[in-house]
């Protein structure tokens, strides 16, 4: 069973940053390929961004584009999710989630494409 733990939320003003990290257990994390996604209370999910299992390939909504990094560390089993610039309408619960769908598929922006979900971690962004 793959288990997936964020850290890394909290409060920041408006223009701030914060670094999320979605530590991988139990399985191989080096084969999935990795996303985040957020939500606030009665919306949807929605996708944040995403990486790819070799780290090459990311995929970002355009709301979070140039404001959000995602990345990976296959050593530590760990991804990341930078981000700077915060907004307001950045408030949210964020999840990592992993996937394998074969090392040739690209970054996956649906979270049908994923297998396993984290706890979820609060963001909430102050004005």
């Amino acid at each position: 069973q793959v288990q997936l733990v964020e850290s890394g939320g909290g409060l920041v003003q408006v223009g701030g940053s914060l670094g999320l990290s979605c530590a991988v257990s139990g399985r191989t994390f080096s084969i999935y390929g990795m996303g985040w996604f957020r939500q606030t209370p009665g919306k949807e999910r929605e996708f944040v961004a995403a990486i790819t299992w070799s780290g090459l390939s990311t995929y970002y909504a355009d709301s979070v584009k140039g404001r959000f990094t995602i990345s990976r560390d296959n050593a530590k089993n760990t991804a990341y999710l930078q981000m700077n610039s915060l907004k307001p309408e950045d408030t949210a619960v964020y999840y990592c989630a992993a996937g394998y769908r074969g090392r040739g598929t690209p970054a996956q922006a649906k979270p049908s494409e994923y297998d396993y979900w984290g706890q979820g971690t609060q963001v909430t962004v102050s004005s």
